[in-house]
């Protein structure tokens, strides 16, 4: 079977938030304020960006404190930083993700991973998680001068393992995923194990999966 699956990373390979969350409380932590994210309840936002999660963080202040101007470009480098040197503590690979890409390769299929965190360390993350050698390509958040939902990223993460667009599908979390594959003229599979739950659905993509077990049937059918 030829052709190439691309992988979206945070929410979709592997349950990140814990560390995200923790990146961005540290930030708060170090301006004198509370944990304002909690791991549980604000994973979907986690898998939204660093700014995002500041922007949450500074909306639940009390009225009466006041943030400096700039706060959330001063805090993002330092959330990077942070979470940088703590990427894998609370990290883990949803169930089922390295037999998967382990089958998808047995079948011929090629494997890249087209992420808006930034590619220093998507690279670090997946290394550490064991998976980075089953992964012909990875592009970043940063790897080019647009991210995903502009369709030229995943277009680069086509051509770095030598496939062709026309044969490929994305496999993503979110609606920024969504936009990609539509943008790139491709099927996506968005997973429901997420945040979000089956509420995935409401986004329309051309499947949803509900565990990894379920992706090679998923190529053949798309690929093959």
């Amino acid at each position: 079977m030829a052709g190439t699956v691309v992988f979206d990373l945070d929410g979709t390979l592997a349950d990140t938030s814990g560390d995200l969350i923790a990146a961005a409380n540290a930030c708060f932590q170090a301006r004198g304020l509370d944990d304002l994210l909690d791991p549980m309840a604000d994973a979907l936002t986690a898998f939204h960006g660093g700014r995002a999660m500041l922007r949450l963080g500074y909306s639940r202040m009390a009225r009466d404190t006041l943030l400096p101007p700039g706060a959330e470009e001063q805090d993002y480098p330092r959330l990077l930083d942070h979470y940088g040197r703590n990427i894998a503590v609370h990290t883990r690979l949803y169930p089922g993700v390295e037999e998967a890409l382990r089958q998808l390769q047995a079948d011929g299929v090629k494997l890249t991973v087209c992420t808006n965190k930034p590619e220093g360390l998507a690279e670090t993350l997946l290394t550490e998680l064991g998976i980075r050698h089953l992964f012909g390509g990875l592009i970043g958040a940063d790897t080019l001068p647009v991210r995903k939902p502009d369709p030229r990223p995943y277009r680069a993460a086509v051509d770095a393992v030598g496939g062709t667009v026309a044969q490929s599908f994305l496999v993503g979390d979110t609606d920024t995923d969504r936009k990609t594959a539509a943008a790139a003229g491709v099927r996506v599979a968005l997973v429901n194990f997420g945040p979000e739950g089956d509420a995935i659905a409401r986004l329309g993509p051309d499947a949803v999966i509900s565990g990894f077990a379920e992706l090679p049937t998923l190529a053949r059918k798309w690929l093959g």
